[in-house]
């Protein structure tokens, strides 16, 4: 899909410097197998608060919020597999040096976006959530992770129209997750489409931001 393949070639656009060569293709690598779920949503986003025609502007910042998940997506696998101490840690080594590069990259994508302080507090929500997990064993805060990013997604979208991410909008994003992202196909349904355009445009004096899992 159309959407898809221009967030994955933004995405890797932002990542084609990383040096060494071995260490960029291995990225690369992750990348063209990832779901690009997060980075449509913030296009279809966008589009439906008011951006259409002008969606190669955004690219970037849709992008920005697939890499920051894709890095919290491969750190939370880590966590939960523990490969030092009983896989191959030589590749978890690189791993997590992968994920590091991933979030940085998207967070300096966002950095001069109005979604720049919602994806610090998605990265804090998700220190927070697997902290409590490591200690209680609750792999139910697993799914916070996709929540938040979508709600993310949403933030990054509408802003890039210059609309706010109304609270209704936010919440029917985050509805749309269910044991895992739905696929980016879900976000060109003509009925996601049609809800997104309706709720993007209500609710006008609604602030900017996001709510992660740390505030419930």
């Amino acid at each position: 899909m159309e959407e898809a393949a221009a967030v994955r070639q933004a995405a890797l656009a932002a990542v084609d410097d990383v040096e060494p060569a071995r260490l960029c293709d291995h990225i690369g690598d992750r990348l063209e197998t990832a779901s690009m779920t997060p980075g449509v949503c913030s296009l279809v986003s966008a589009s439906a608060a008011g951006c259409e025609g002008r969606l190669e502007g955004i690219t970037d910042r849709a992008a920005g919020v697939q890499l920051i998940y894709e890095g919290l997506r491969l750190t939370r696998s880590l966590a939960n597999d523990t490969p030092w101490t009983d896989g191959d840690r030589d590749a978890a080594d690189l791993d997590i040096l992968v994920a590091d590069i991933l979030v940085s990259r998207g967070f300096y994508l966002l950095a001069r976006t109005e979604a720049a302080d919602a994806a610090v507090d998605v990265v804090r929500a998700f220190g927070t959530d697997q902290t409590v997990r490591r200690e209680t064993g609750d792999a139910s805060l697993d799914r916070n992770l996709e929540t938040d990013v979508l709600e993310l997604a949403v933030v990054t979208g509408v802003t890039a129209a210059g609309a706010h991410p109304t609270p209704r909008l936010r919440e029917y994003v985050i509805n749309l997750v269910d044991d895992s992202l739905p696929a980016p196909e879900a976000f060109t349904d003509d009925d996601v489409i049609e809800t997104l355009t309706t709720l993007a445009a209500t609710d006008a004096t609604a602030t900017d931001g996001v709510t992660t899992s740390a505030d419930h």
